[in-house]
C-alpha cells in the first residue's frame, strides 16, 4: 500500500486526479471505477479542465460506478447518476452507453446486481477503482460487519452512513435507507485502487484502514490484500497515522525512481 501524504486537500485532490489522467492517456479503453460524494468532485473538475485545456480524451473508456440509492431514478438531484452527469459525464466526450451506473429503481435486486457484476466482467474487469472511505472505515455503501468476499448486492445503510449523507438532501426529505453497491470482493478485483481521504474526520478512518487489523469491521481495511493500491492524503488526514515519517521516505524513493535520479538512491555508483 503506498501513502501519500500532500500538505493540503486541493494538493491532494490535484494528486488523484493527476493518476487518473495518467491512466486514460496511457491506456485509452481503460475501464474505471468512479465514486461519489463531496471527497471526489474537484477530482473530477480537474479531469474537466484536462479534458477542455488538454484534450484529455474519455472516447473510449469505460466507467463502472460502485453504488446507488435504492428508489432515485437518474432524473432525482441526489441520485448517483445525476451526480456523475452534472460533475462529469456531461462535460467530457465520454460514450453515454459506457457510463454504467446501478439502477436505483431495479425491484428484482440479485438479478440486477447479478447483470452489473457480468457487466464488469465483459469490459474486462477494472483497472483503476476511485474510492472514498467513510469516518467508520467502509467503502463504498459496504458498511461495518461486510463480508469482505462480498459481491454486488443490496445493502441497509448504517445510521452513522444516513446522517453523513443527510446534507446532500433537502430539508425533511428523506435519505435512503438501502442501497445498491459494489461489495468488497468486487472491489478487491480491480487491477488498482486509489482511495482519496481529506480531513481530520477521516484520521481515525484512514489510521485503522492503513495500519490496523483486517477486519470486516473496517471494510477499507481489506484493501492491505491487494497488490496496487495508492492512498493519498492531506495532512489532516493522515494526521493519526503512526509511520508518516517511513510513508514520507517511500514517496521520496519513488520520486527519485520515477524520475531517474538512481545515484540518489544508491544505485549505479
Amino acid at each position: 500500500m503506498r501513502v501519500i501524504i500532500e500538505k493540503t486537500a486541493a494538493q491532494a485532490e490535484l494528486r488523484t486526479a493527476r493518476i487518473m489522467a495518467d491512466m486514460i492517456r496511457s491506456k485509452p479503453q481503460a475501464v474505471l471505477g468512479l465514486a461519489t460524494g463531496g471527497t471526489p468532485v474537484n477530482v473530477y473538475q480537474e479531469l474537466v479542465r484536462q479534458h477542455q485545456e488538454e484534450d484529455l480524451d474519455f472516447s473510449g473508456i469505460k466507467t463502472f460506478n460502485l453504488d446507488e440509492y435504492v428508489g432515485l431514478g437518474p432524473k432525482h438531484p441526489q441520485s448517483f447518476r445525476f451526480f456523475m452527469q452534472e460533475n462529469l459525464f456531461d462535460h467530457v466526450n465520454i460514450d453515454p452507453a459506457q457510463t454504467h451506473v446501478p439502477d436505483g429503481r431495479a425491484l428484482d435486486f440479485d438479478g440486477h446486481c447479478r447483470h452489473y457484476e457480468q457487466r464488469i466482467a465483459e469490459a474486462g474487469g477494472i483497472d483503476l477503482q476511485l474510492l472514498g472511505i467513510g469516518v467508520d472505515g467502509h467503502i463504498a455503501f459496504n458498511e461495518p460487519g461486510s463480508s469482505l468476499g462480498s459481491r454486488t448486492r443490496l445493502k441497509t445503510l448504517a445510521g452513522e452512513t444516513i446522517r453523513q449523507n443527510e446534507k446532500y438532501f433537502p430539508e425533511g426529505e428523506q435519505v435512503p435507507r438501502l442501497a445498491l453497491t459494489m461489495g468488497v470482493g468486487t472491489i478487491l478485483e480491480s487491477r488498482s485502487c486509489l482511495l482519496l481521504a481529506t480531513g481530520s474526520h477521516k484520521a481515525s478512518a484512514i489510521r485503522s484502514m492503513v495500519e490496523g487489523p483486517v477486519t470486516a469491521q473496517i471494510t477499507a481495511s481489506a484493501l492491505q490484500l491487494h497488490r496496487e493500491v495508492t492512498v493519498i492524503v492531506d495532512e489532516a488526514a493522515g494526521g493519526w497515522l503512526e509511520r508518516r515519517d517511513y510513508y514520507a521516505d517511500v514517496e521520496a524513493c519513488h520520486q527519485l525512481l520515477e524520475t531517474g535520479q538512481l545515484r540518489a538512491l544508491g544505485i549505479g555508483n
